[in-house]
């Protein structure tokens, strides 16, 4: 049966699909089920400022089976905006049940990203978790990922030799977004999803903060607390130029 048609909400030019984490695992579940090709990108404030400047990024974003929001920045944008996200959907915690989805439907999984080694420990860390998940293959992103290199052949061909259900990219944004968006024509992962840090949380290598602020709609103040010197500009100028943006865009009536 097919799933009712919804209809995105825009945000900043961005369709977003309003989604609940159930539905979007029963989404992509019906990807792999039905053998397409699939692309399921998530957004949050600091893509959407991206995307404001980035041509491509939008494309991407633009061409995705699904984009699904990983932030309450983009929730709060939606409201502002006369419309509304039903659920924030964030991958430190959701990776663990994207894999028990994998385990119990048989899917396999391919964990590609991060530094070298931490995609290895990820994968054996969900494995211990969900000891049925099947993983097909795991490699780091620290390689030429300019299209047509030899770097980035190699790992294409190793992708599809292992033939996943499911592929999860996680290089940062926009990297993973246009990575995708150059080589998604030649993978033949049934669905690809980009997973930014994904990787790092499920290896343990990258703590979550405190859960008063993760559990309560600042998990940009959390990882703020954690990665400091990486993510201030991110977050102290992006937050307060997104909420602009949003208020500029409801002010010009949908209007840059």
């Amino acid at each position: 049966m097919e799933p009712a048609v919804r209809r995105r909400v825009e945000v900043l030019g961005v369709g977003v699909d309003p989604l609940t984490a159930d539905a979007l695992e029963a989404e992509i579940a019906r990807f792999v089920r039905e053998g397409r090709r699939a692309t399921v990108l998530n957004v949050n404030a600091h893509c959407l400022n991206l995307a404001c400047r980035n041509g491509r990024l939008r494309a991407a974003l633009r061409r995705a089976d699904l984009v699904f929001c990983d932030g309450e920045g983009v929730r709060l944008a939606a409201r502002l905006l006369g419309e509304r996200l039903p659920e924030r959907i964030t991958y430190a915690d959701w990776v663990w049940r994207l894999a028990g989805l994998a385990a119990s439907r048989g899917f396999s999984v391919y964990l590609l990203g991060a530094r070298p080694g931490v995609a290895a420990e990820a994968a054996r860390r969900l494995r211990e978790r969900h000891p049925r998940l099947r993983v097909a293959g795991a490699h780091h992103g620290y390689f030429d990922r300019r299209p047509g290199s030899p770097e980035n052949e190699e790992v294409v061909r190793r992708v599809n030799a292992a033939d996943p259900d499911i592929l999860l990219v996680g290089f940062g944004m926009p990297e993973q977004e246009l990575w995708l968006l150059e080589n998604r024509g030649r993978l033949t992962a049934r669905v690809a999803l980009t997973c930014g840090a994904a990787l790092d949380y499920a290896s343990g290598r990258l703590r979550r903060g405190p859960r008063l602020l993760t559990e309560n709609g600042l998990e940009w103040l959390a990882r703020l607390a954690v990665e400091p010197r990486r993510l201030w500009r991110r977050y102290l100028v992006g937050n307060p130029l997104f909420v602009l943006r949003v208020l500029r865009w409801r002010l010009g009536g949908g209007r840059r």
